[in-house]
């Protein structure tokens, strides 16, 4: 063979082997744009990438419509989210290492109750560029047209939120699921905030117990008992169903990578990952579907990170007007049932949407906690675990148990910690708060804009009522900026417009629960009083911040001090630049010695005693 020839045919099989490493969804016969159900198409295609090595499934353009006809069923125990099983799931990524989703710009688009993407026990996964949506989305919304004495009568898309009137009751119905009304949030029709001093109070008495009628297609009068009245032209998302599926569900994986997604809507959590490590999301947004008209996006969390290890990559991302908060990551932590013997322990889940997940495995790490002063007081290796039913489970532990340790005490899993950074990401009017962490692994949140209905960022973590897990030990909250809609409503936990809040029974200034949070170069746009609270602490700084006075609001908060330090040790406030006349000028000092408090003296900041 002449060189040439070999050089062409090199050539020819080089292109063959980087033609194999990418399928097009379009190749096993789907195009986009004809509403035909995606499932079966995607199943074969991955079955493919699988069988022959290929790394990258493409979907050219357009419009792919997934039906839960021909899905496959799969029993799944998703973290904070109800378990109603099986799930079914639209596209299953599982055991797979190296695969990439490239959606080219597509919508997916769901029907029915479906779980949209499920990710488990693979690696080096990438789902990118596509946005995910229901036709009939699984949580409704109105206009307000009219609110008089006794009722309000209310605009309805019928069309993309079919409904009955059902007893004198109004019922959404959709794609084989029918489900009531059962709250409401209102939002803002200008600025598209849930608007101030509402929060979880709905405008109306309880929705079962309220008359409906029809009086026109898409216009429904509710006979109201008011708590207060909502303002003609607001927007009212009007919650029924239950989180009982993720958006993009990831599980026992590592190295997953989520590019250029548009999270519309799902009925529940929008990304949750738990037991998995090393996750990076990057341009991940849960916003409305503006193009339709919507305020309304998730029914539930936009990223719930769950038990998850390694490094947690947020950067970029975007979340607005979901019915609970933006970002969680945190752990669970079970409580202790019975010491049936000194290596053996039975434990149960508590709180009722984590249970029956794997919690533990041969070799990994466990803290015993003294749940009422929330005080790790050991470590131990796990042995053997052995689930006796969703909501109980045995542990085997490789050396003794303490012998304090009894029903009662809890138990955290140590080994699934992450670290976490979350950046240039805009956080804007959700129900609850802004972003919640609660992992002792390193945490940078840093360069985001932050305009939560509650408080902007809360640290809290408990093993009493939650049970979500994880003491904080080297937080760096800075180049962040908090704008005046922050902490414009109560919800639990929000005591400031950043909240350090844990459960902790029996407090105790010397055995603080959280360590070394640095509060440092943020720019705060102030309203009302409360800018930080910070509850059982060992070392905090609020240092190198520039509070601006906003009159974009009115003040309310029960809180009147700027800055509330209880049962906390090494607090330092330094080198803060005021602009106008913010509120919150004094500090608390609750439980804390003043010899633990470490200030430049003359400055805006003044201690009102104990």
């Amino acid at each position: 063979m002449s060189r040439t020839s070999f050089f062409l045919l090199s050539l020819l099989l080089c292109g063959a082997v980087a033609q194999a490493q990418a399928v097009s969804i379009a190749d096993f016969g789907l195009k986009p744009g004809t509403r035909e159900n995606a499932v079966p198409y995607v199943r074969r295609a991955l079955n493919h990438c699988k069988a022959s090595g290929v790394s990258t499934l493409t979907f050219p353009k357009g419009r792919y419509d997934f039906w839960p006809h021909r899905c496959i069923e799969r029993d799944y125990f998703e973290s904070n989210t109800t378990d109603n099983n099986p799930k079914r799931l639209a596209i299953l990524i599982e055991r797979f290492d190296g695969l990439t989703v490239d959606g080219e710009g597509s919508d997916f688009v769901f029907h029915d109750r479906i779980q949209p993407f499920t990710v488990d026990s693979s690696r080096n996964v990438t789902i990118k560029n596509l946005t995910i949506d229901w036709d009939i989305p699984l949580t409704a919304q109105a206009a307000v047209l009219r609110a008089d004495e006794g009722y309000v009568d209310l605009q309805i898309n019928a069309y993309e939120s079919p409904y009955i009137i059902e007893n004198e009751q109004l019922v959404f119905v959709g794609e084989g699921w029918k489900s009531a009304w059962s709250g409401t949030m209102e939002f803002d029709r200008d600025r598209r905030i849930v608007v101030p001093r509402t929060g979880d109070l709905g405008c109306m008495a309880a929705s079962g117990a309220l008359r409906a009628e029809e009086l026109a297609k898409g216009t429904v009068r509710i006979h109201a008992e008011y708590r207060r009245k909502p303002a003609v032209g607001n927007l009212l998302v009007l919650r029924h169903s239950e989180r009982d599926h993720a958006g993009v569900f990831i599980v026992d994986s590592k190295n997953v990578a989520l590019e250029n997604l548009d999270v519309y809507h799902c009925a529940g959590l929008g990304i949750l990952a738990q037991y998995s490590e090393n996750l990076s999301f990057t341009n991940v947004n849960s916003v409305p579907n503006e193009k339709k008209g919507r305020i309304l996006a998730g029914h539930d969390d936009g990223f719930q990170i769950s038990s998850c290890k390694g490094d947690v990559r947020i950067k970029g991302c975007t979340f607005h007007a979901l019915m609970d908060d933006p970002i969680n990551v945190h752990g669970t932590s079970v409580r202790i049932v019975e010491r049936v013997n000194d290596r053996t322990l039975r434990c149960k889940f508590v709180h009722g949407q984590s249970t029956g997940m794997t919690w533990a495995r041969s070799g990994e790490s466990v803290g015993f906690i003294d749940n009422q002063s929330m005080q790790t007081i050991a470590l131990g290796a796990v042995e053997a675990y052995r689930r006796e039913t969703t909501d109980i489970f045995e542990l085997v532990l490789a050396q003794p148990v303490p012998q304090q340790v009894a029903a009662g005490y809890a138990l955290e899993n140590l080994t699934w910690t992450c670290s976490l950074s979350v950046t240039n990401s805009h956080f804007k009017s959700c129900r609850a708060r802004g972003l919640l962490v609660s992992t002792p692994g390193k945490v940078l949140i840093a360069d985001n804009i932050f305009e939560s209905s509650g408080s902007a960022i809360l640290i809290a973590g408990d093993a009493n009522g939650w049970f979500e897990s994880g003491a904080v030990s080297d937080v760096t909250i800075t180049r962040n900026t908090f704008k005046a809609p922050c902490m414009t409503s109560m919800y639990q936990f929000c005591e400031a417009v950043i909240s350090v809040c844990p459960i902790v029974p029996q407090k105790d200034a010397a055995k603080p629960f959280h360590r070394n949070i640095r509060i440092t170069g943020n720019r705060f746009e102030l309203y009302d009083y409360p800018i930080l609270y910070a509850l059982s602490v060992d070392g905090v700084e609020f240092s190198g911040n520039r509070l601006v006075r906003s009159y974009d609001f009115e003040p309310f908060h029960y809180r009147k001090h700027g800055l509330t330090f209880e049962y906390c040790r090494n607090v330092t406030v330094k080198g803060n630049l005021v602009e106008g006349e913010v509120l919150g000028n004094t500090v608390s000092l609750l439980q804390t010695p003043e010899k633990e408090y470490k200030t430049d003296k003359g400055k805006f900041f003044k201690i009102v005693g104990q």
